[in-house]
């Protein structure tokens, strides 16, 4: 079975992501995989592009987005408040779901832009159908509290979303990341609630750029992005973190959790 990565990132994820479509759709080819997802952060701009080429390469294309979530509501815009906010990645299953990922950022763009384009819970909840959801990275709203060592209230947030998107279409995002140091703690309290709340577990590296020699330009880019000099110490920076498309091999070996306890698994046969 081929691997699926459901989470990433192209250069329409402005001054962040750097790969060019066609270079993650024939990457993907290279490596023999059947399906590959775009899920850029909050804009569909590569999706008929990615969805062209992908079916031009025999590739099942996953059109998506990497939203941002509102701190509570998307219409709230309180300085020092309101700058909040968290990830969550969002994949269509079908037409109606594509139909809905674009009323979500067509939404976030015009109602809930603070910094970002943002959307809130009960937007979601309006648009959901045909909609699987992940929860995301390290900076989303259910690894954040697990990162503030809020686990119940990490569990409630995934009841939350299992009651907006349906049990069965929402998904504990882990992540092979381990030189960040929440990562692992982060993986392994999600194997733990995935058995509190049956919530299944799936698998992303969360891909910035192609290949691991890009993470420099990737690097600098992040540098522009935040205004800062690639030579500060404290600036925000991800080249800690392998961000490269990962072959189904790897993906397989990089441990992202406690194997005996990880029993669940998602399948992009739904997408």
């Amino acid at each position: 079975m081929k691997f699926t990565h459901l989470h990433v990132h192209s250069h329409y994820s402005l001054l962040d992501g750097i790969a060019k479509i066609d270079d993650l759709v024939g990457e993907a080819a290279r490596l023999e995989m059947n399906s590959l997802a775009l899920t850029d952060h909050g804009n569909l701009y590569g999706a008929i592009e990615f969805y062209k080429k992908a079916k031009a390469k025999g590739i099942n294309p996953i059109l998506g987005v990497e939203m941002y979530m509102a701190y509570e509501g998307m219409k709230d815009k309180r300085p020092g408040i309101d700058s909040k906010r968290f990830h969550i990645t969002l994949l269509a299953t079908n037409y109606e779901g594509y139909k809905n990922l674009i009323k979500i950022v067509s939404g976030a763009h015009l109602e809930g832009f603070y910094y970002k384009p943002r959307a809130d819970k009960d937007f979601l909840r309006a648009h959901a159908g045909g909609i699987i959801a992940l929860s995301g990275c390290l900076a989303g709203e259910i690894p954040r509290a697990i990162q503030l060592k809020r686990i119940g209230e990490a569990e409630r947030t995934i009841g939350e979303y299992q009651d907006i998107f349906g049990k069965d279409n929402f998904y504990l995002e882990i992540a092979p990341h381990f030189s960040i140091p929440a990562q692992r703690m982060v993986n392994d309290a999600l194997v733990d609630l995935s058995a509190k709340t049956g919530a299944k577990i799936v698998a992303t590296a969360d891909i910035h750029y192609v290949k691991p020699e890009d993470a420099e330009s990737q690097d600098i880019m992040v540098s522009i992005q935040t205004g800062s000099n690639v030579e500060d110490e404290d600036r925000l920076s991800m080249r800690q973190s392998n961000l490269s498309m990962r072959s189904t091999q790897e993906m397989a070996t990089t441990g992202c959790s406690r194997g005996p306890k990880l029993r669940k698994r998602a399948s992009a046969d739904r997408l």
